[in-house]
């Protein structure tokens, strides 16, 4: 009895961890300037996830973006940004030229990291993740647009989405942030 009581145990321990949904906190990436970056390095912080583009209408929201990041950045909150062409080649430029546009012409400081495809069949596995409820648990949340933005709270796990044309700078944002 006592063996198949260890047996049916660790049976059920296989199952139910072959059954937990992945975090953000499980990918790697890079930035944009081809250093290796570990998600896990953000545990214990909110992070807002972003795709962004230096030729679209959206563009200036890398200007809400920053005084985002500038009012909430640190300890508890962070933004990533992932560039990427897959609307219209509305992000052309390599990392450095990208770098180099966001620097100059946004002030950005929030870490951004190397240009990724979004959607598609060359789709990066962080945006598998974040697009697809199968492996993110919560819902499926195709990108539409350069600038949809997701929420990850501290433990790395699927929050919430803002569409492309809505603005961080807003009462849901701010109480997703502060918990007020």
């Amino acid at each position: 009895m006592e063996k198949f009581l260890i047996t049916s145990l660790f049976t059920l321990a296989m199952f139910v961890g072959f059954g937990q949904q992945k975090s953000l906190h499980d990918f790697k990436t890079k930035t944009l300037e081809g250093d290796d970056f570990d998600l896990a390095s953000l545990k214990g912080k909110k992070v807002l996830v972003v795709n962004t583009a230096s030729k679209c209408g959206n563009t200036p929201q890398y200007a809400e973006l920053e005084a985002l990041y500038k009012k909430y950045g640190g300890d508890r909150f962070v933004i990533i940004g992932f560039p990427a062409n897959n609307f219209l080649k509305q992000e052309p430029g390599t990392n450095e030229e990208i770098r180099d546009f966001c620097t100059k012409n946004y002030g950005v400081t929030f870490p951004m990291m190397h240009k990724i495809s979004v959607k598609g069949d060359d789709m990066d596995p962080i945006y598998q993740w974040l697009t697809q409820k199968s492996q993110n648990g919560v819902m499926d949340a195709e990108v539409a647009w350069n600038f949809q933005k997701f929420m990850i709270d501290e433990n790395g796990k699927w929050v919430d989405f803002l569409k492309h044309k809505e603005s961080v700078i807003s009462d849901k944002i701010d109480h997703w942030i502060t918990g007020k």
